[in-house]
């Protein structure tokens, strides 16, 4: 397997650490991905995303939908069900698991529902006020801008 050495990456940058860390985490993925429970995320909107995932035989009782370091887990653990049943055939898995989702920055969680073997996660991108683009007003009074700008001449 070809890997890629993101040591310049942190002697050159500040704060991108979380991107290398990610990337390296993707290329060294052995690829036993694991496939239970399929799943879809989709796009809704600009700033609005839902994930989906397939928890037949699961109930609301038996799932965790959890928060955690910028990261969503979802898991599940099936109760102890009666061992006195006799199953010809048993083609619905209800064993346990646990899938990671990395959230970017500003993005959260708004709520889950669990309707008809699929539960659904509702995420948003809520961008602070602080990082939004804003217009800046053009005034024709050059006096107002003067007081911000630093003379080239006095500083040499």
């Amino acid at each position: 397997m070809r890997t890629f050495d993101f040591a310049p990456l942190y002697r050159s940058s500040v704060g991108f650490d979380q991107i290398a860390n990610m990337m390296d985490r993707v290329l060294t993925n052995d690829g036993a991905t694991p496939s239970y429970p399929p799943y879809n995320i989709e796009k809704l909107e600009d700033d609005a995303y839902r994930i989906s995932i397939a928890v037949a035989g699961f109930s609301d009782s038996d799932l965790s939908v959890e928060v955690r370091e910028k990261a969503l887990i979802v898991s599940a653990r099936k109760a102890d069900e009666d061992e006195d049943k006799t199953y010809l055939h048993r083609g619905i898995a209800t064993r346990a698991f646990e899938r990671r989702f990395h959230l970017a920055d500003h993005v959260h969680v708004i709520g889950a529902a669990h309707v008809n073997g699929m539960l659904h996660i509702e995420l948003e991108r809520q961008v602070p006020e602080a990082l939004k683009p804003r217009q800046i007003e053009i005034s024709s009074d050059v006096k107002a801008i003067e007081k911000d700008v630093v003379d080239a001449k006095s500083v040499n």
